[in-house]
């Protein structure tokens, strides 16, 4: 059976009917927040309700939506939509939402595979959205195999990276690998601006790729301000699966006489890599700052540049609608493939 075409305006709606169901927050949706958290205790019920927040807010405002598919020239109609598969990452409450939005505001069609870390939310919403209009069954639906789609975008670690080359290399594909954010500090900043970093740094525990991992100051620089700016999130250390990463790594750095700075319930260390473990931020030190900005723009690990004159401080887990994943432009992705599949016909 043909489906029924869906306009630009028509997807819009439903997103914005999204937005203002979950703003009015409905029995249905406060469950599958509530079993979210029994789920994944690392998605704390104040952790779940900024990620919905920013999504209400930068992702699912109708003005927003309008400029943003306007800046494309979306196709109010697809004559022959292709099927995207879509591999959900977990690491932070809804973090795959983006990826779904960018293909329903394509006009494709999508079969997602959810994180097991986070199972709740997305369908939720989904059921919603099938509530809205019924034959949204047939344009969004998830699987635990995603076979027979005509592209693919997949979200995981460098490990998965490769099992996602093997399977979906010789279809259209955006395949993401490990990413994480680096701050710069010049030695000058205000308080405020270091409780924002205290934000960029901890929110979601850490876990997400916006979270700035490495931080970079001039020579002979004092922690003691953003140590103490990041008191605000001493009560991580009542959280056992936090205590016990930070009791874990604070016993490797003494055992290796490492040098780090505490406040007791985070930890900065000196160290090269942009990664970092739960509880604990790399620093590095700088004598050249154009240098620094230089090398680290080039660095395909860095997922945001923190600091000023970039992302401003307190806005790493702000992502607005441009704010794609790893630097490459979902939506111009999908509109190519669009244009290969009108080309082939």
């Amino acid at each position: 059976m043909k489906l029924k075409k869906m306009t630009l305006e028509q997807r819009i709606h439903a997103m914005v009917h999204l937005g203002s169901w979950m703003k009015s927050n409905p029995p249905e949706w406060q469950e599958a927040k509530e079993r979210a958290t029994i789920t994944n205790p690392w998605f704390t019920p104040e952790f779940i309700h900024l990620a919905e927040r920013n999504i209400i807010e930068q992702f699912l405002d109708e003005k927003k939506l309008t400029h943003w598919a306007r800046s494309y020239k979306i196709s109010n109609e697809i004559d022959m939509p292709s099927t995207v598969g879509i591999v959900l990452a977990g690491n932070i409450p809804l973090v795959g939402f983006h990826d779904f939005l960018c293909v329903w505001m394509s006009g494709h069609n999508q079969v997602l595979k959810l994180s097991s870390k986070d199972p709740h939310l997305l369908p939720a919403i989904l059921k919603e959205l099938y509530n809205w209009h019924i034959t949204t069954q047939n344009r969004v639906s998830i699987s635990e195999q995603l076979k027979g789609c005509d592209a693919y975008i997949a979200t995981g670690s460098n490990n998965t990276s490769r099992y996602f080359d093997y399977y979906f290399g010789k279809f259209p594909n955006i395949i993401r690998k490990n990413k994480s954010s680096v701050a710069i500090l010049s030695g000058d900043e205000s308080k405020e601006e270091l409780d924002a970093l205290a934000d960029d740094i901890c929110l979601f525990y850490g876990l997400g790729c916006r979270n700035v991992t490495k931080l970079y100051a001039p020579l002979n620089y004092s922690w003691d301000a953003l140590l103490e700016a990041l008191q605000k999130y001493q009560f991580f250390i009542d959280e056992h699966r936090y205590k016990g990463n930070f009791d874990y790594h604070l016993t490797l750095l003494l055992m290796n006489q490492q040098a780090y700075y505490t406040n007791g319930s985070i930890i900065l260390t000196e160290n090269p890599s942009i990664f970092s473990p739960i509880s604990q931020v790399h620093i590095g030190y700088y004598s050249n700052k154009v240098e620094l900005i230089s090398e680290l723009k080039k660095n395909i690990d860095v997922q945001c540049l923190v600091g000023k004159d970039h992302i401003p401080f307190g806005q790493a887990q702000s992502p607005t609608l441009l704010d794609y994943a790893d630097g490459i432009d979902t939506m111009a992705f999908l509109l190519k493939l669009e244009n290969e599949v009108r080309l082939s016909s």
